[in-house]
């Protein structure tokens, strides 16, 4: 599937050792004819390109296989079509980290200390300290600069805390929601296809039972519309699902109970030749409409009636990460994980990407999206390092105008599950389990099951700060022996290349 694929080759790549040699010299006389094989001929036809066509390239996948293709053997050329990914993935600190590793390997401390500069002002933490990658980029006083305020970012922040635990067990409970009237927090389980309510000390009480009659198979998102006394559930038939068999394979429902009886109200599913789907993450709308996003088709389907209808689909996307609706109902958002915010006006139809700076703020590796209080707020499970964020936006709901972290590199965080708001804070899984089960989703080791802590962070924490910018050290001022300093007045201090001049004004 594409989104495995693509997510598979950025992987590959950002685990690639960064490029320390130029490659070897061609040969003064060309070797006999010889038959050519298809891994060369693509090689040959690589090599040709030159740094324009490689930096106009937006076909991402084509993108990853050439950097792979260039890696060991055309420093010049990886290099190039490393920042190009950069480009098309901002989000992205492992590549960001990999070009900087790549610059390194050339000892060219100007473009390895900005790219780090740039990761460590948007609050990535990456240990590079004793990385022998930076062997080349070490000892000047910005190096030491950039190392200490990485470390910055990697320590626990915010007041948030663990509000109880859930017993531990074979169940892989991630998915969660709120009844405002009981006042009690619902959890899903993936592993059993059953909804539990949760009491103040965690105790768990049977709400809905595991039913596969009925299509509730693994419970991936939960949505609570009190109002109408309605539950959302979306619904998978996922190989960790105890009874996953032939019955359940590529079947997915957007199902509704009562919130107050736990009875089934509705269950909502494409037409029968339309296979192979997966909801992952469920919206409601103040009026009661349901929404449910497929992310490996980059779908999303509104109920209109007893029918679900295709609300957009965008094959440039790389997945759907969460779903949530504004409290005016106007847009729908929802989340790329490596290309950031997205939304939709409702009353047009238009889609729009939410605007933010990328220069202060990353908005990528989201793993659940809720909407509170006129902002998004963000639970980034693949972000280095993990947090929430609470995004406030403008009247219009199209642009972040303030980011504040509500809690960051806790130690209670493992892998992050669905968030879910509750009056004025918003709870969430903080060590979800699901690294234990395979490919198959089969539990590797039934001993390693811990208690399952559900977190909660203040949602009005820090209300009248524009941000933090997480205790940043000083940069140094004096001039280094290796490298000068550009000071200018209502600038960001930034090094300037080695033996480099500081500009006048800075700029």
């Amino acid at each position: 599937m594409k989104l495995q694929a693509l997510a598979s080759a950025l992987l590959t790549l950002a685990a690639l050792p960064a490029l320390a040699a130029e490659p070897a010299a061609k040969p003064a006389v060309a070797a006999p004819a010889a038959k050519v094989s298809p891994a060369a001929a693509r090689m040959n036809a690589a090599e040709n390109l030159t740094e324009a066509q490689i930096k106009a390239t937006s076909n991402r996948e084509a993108l990853a296989k050439l950097a792979q293709l260039y890696n060991g053997k055309d420093l010049q050329r990886f290099t190039w079509a490393m920042e190009r990914l950069v480009e098309l993935y901002p989000n992205s600190g492992a590549l960001r980290l990999q070009l900087a590793s790549v610059y390194a390997s050339q000892g060219d401390k100007s473009r390895t200390y900005d790219m780090l500069l740039k990761m460590q002002n948007v609050g990535f933490a990456y240990s590079v300290g004793n990385d022998p990658r930076f062997e080349k980029v070490r000892g000047t006083r910005v190096w030491d600069y950039i190392v200490a305020n990485l470390e910055v970012n990697a320590k626990p922040f915010g007041e948030g805390s663990v509000a109880f635990q859930l017993p531990a067990g074979d169940r892989l409970l991630e998915a969660l929601a709120w009844d405002p009237k009981r006042k009690q927090l619902l959890v899903g389980s993936a592993r059993e296809g059953a909804i539990y309510r949760a009491d103040a000390q965690g105790k768990l009480s049977d709400f809905i039972k595991p039913d596969a009659a009925s299509g509730l198979y693994s419970v991936l998102d939960m949505k609570v519309d009190a109002a109408n006394d309605a539950l959302w559930v979306a619904s998978y038939g996922a190989k960790v699902f105890k009874d996953y068999s032939a019955e359940t394979v590529n079947k997915s429902y957007l199902l509704k109970y009562s919130l107050s009886s736990g009875k089934q109200l509705g269950k909502y599913a494409l037409p029968a030749d339309r296979v192979g789907h997966l909801f992952a993450s469920v919206a409601v709308a103040p009026d009661g409409r349901a929404y449910v996003a497929d992310p490996v088709r980059s779908e999303i389907y509104k109920l209109d009636g007893d029918k679900l209808v295709l609300l957009t689909r965008n094959p440039n996307l790389t997945g759907i990460a969460g779903l949530a609706v504004s409290g005016d109902g106007r847009n729908l958002y929802f989340a790329d994980p490596a290309l950031g915010l997205f939304g939709m006006d409702l009353s047009t139809g238009t889609p729009f990407s939410v605007g933010h700076s990328p220069d202060s703020l990353v908005v990528g590796g989201v793993y659940s999206l809720a909407w509170y209080d006129n902002c998004l707020i963000i639970v980034q499970d693949n972000m280095v390092p993990q947090r929430v964020m609470r995004l406030k936006l403008d009247k219009g709901g199209r642009n972040v105008v303030s980011a504040m972290p509500l809690d960051a590199a806790k130690p209670e965080f493992g892998l992050l599950g669905n968030a879910a708001v509750a009056g004025d804070e918003v709870y969430f899984v903080s060590n979800s389990q699901r690294q234990l089960y395979d490919s198959h989703g089969v539990l590797s080791d039934e001993k390693a099951l811990q208690p399952v802590k559900v977190y909660k962070s203040n949602l009005r924490f820090a209300w009248d700060k524009a941000g933090i910018s997480a205790g940043l050290k000083p940069i140094p001022v004096k001039t280094d022996s290796k490298v000068n300093f550009s000071n200018a007045p209502g600038t960001e201090e930034q090094p300037a290349a080695e033996g480099e001049k500081p500009k006048e004004g800075g700029k």
